[in-house]
C-alpha cells in the first residue's frame, strides 16, 4: 500500500480494516523495510506522518511486480508494461526528490534538511533545507519536466512555513532531472 502512495497510518488502516501500529514499527525499527517521515519543523509527537519505502528496488517491485503479479504469472508482459508506463512518471518523482535532497545533504551546507506539508497533504514542498547558523532557508520543488515549475505556486504553499522561519533569508529554487549532475 505505501508504494501505491497510501502512506499516512489512517489510509492504511482505512483499507486494510484493522489497526497495523506494531506492524508499521516492526517494518521500521526492526527491518528497516519503511521509515516514518516528519513535516520539517513540526511537533515531534504530531500525529501528522508518512511512511515510505526505504529501499528503491522494493519500493518498484511493490508497486509494479507485486501489485500485478496475476498478470506477471499467466505472461501478460504487455498490460504490466503498459501499467509501468502509465504509472512510472508519478513513481520516479518520488525518487528524484529523494535524489535532491540526498545531492544538498552532502553539500554540507545545511542543519536541517527534508519536506514540509500540512494536516491531509495540503501546501506539500518538496525540499526544505535550512542552515540555522547564517538564518538561511532553502525551498525547493522537484519535477520531472522543467516547465511545470512554479516558483510563485512555491512561495505561495509556502507561507505557512515561513511564519515558522520569521527572519530568515529565503531561496525558492526548482529542481528537474536537467539539475542533476
Amino acid at each position: 500500500m505505501i508504494a501505491s502512495a497510501k502512506t499516512s497510518r489512517s489510509d492504511i488502516e482505512s483499507v486494510l480494516e484493522k489497526d497495523i501500529g506494531g506492524y508499521l514499527e516492526r517494518l521500521e525499527k526492526d527491518y528497516q523495510i519503511i521509515r516514518s517521515i516528519r513535516p520539517l519543523l513540526s511537533n515531534p509527537n504530531g500525529r501528522v506522518q508518512k511512511y515510505l519505502i526505504e529501499d528503491n528496488f522494493l519500493g518498484f517491485w511493490f508497486r509494479f511486480i507485486y501489485k500485478y503479479r496475476s498478470a506477471i504469472e499467466i505472461g501478460n508482459y504487455p498490460y504490466v508494461r503498459s501499467i509501468v508506463e502509465r504509472d512510472f512518471n508519478t513513481f520516479s518523482g518520488l525518487y528524484l526528490e529523494k535524489y535532491f535532497r540526498a545531492k544538498i545533504a552532502i553539500s554540507g551546507k545545511f542543519s536541517q534538511l527534508g519536506q514540509y506539508w500540512e494536516k491531509r497533504n495540503q501546501n506539500e514542498i518538496d525540499i526544505v533545507a535550512i542552515n540555522d547558523l547564517e538564518k538561511k532557508v532553502l525551498i525547493g520543488e522537484v519535477k520531472l519536466n522543467k516547465n511545470k515549475i512554479s516558483l510563485d505556486q512555491l512561495k505561495f504553499k509556502s507561507t505557512g512555513l515561513m511564519n515558522k522561519l520569521d527572519g530568515y533569508e529565503v531561496t525558492y529554487a526548482g529542481f528537474s532531472p536537467e539539475d542533476m549532475f
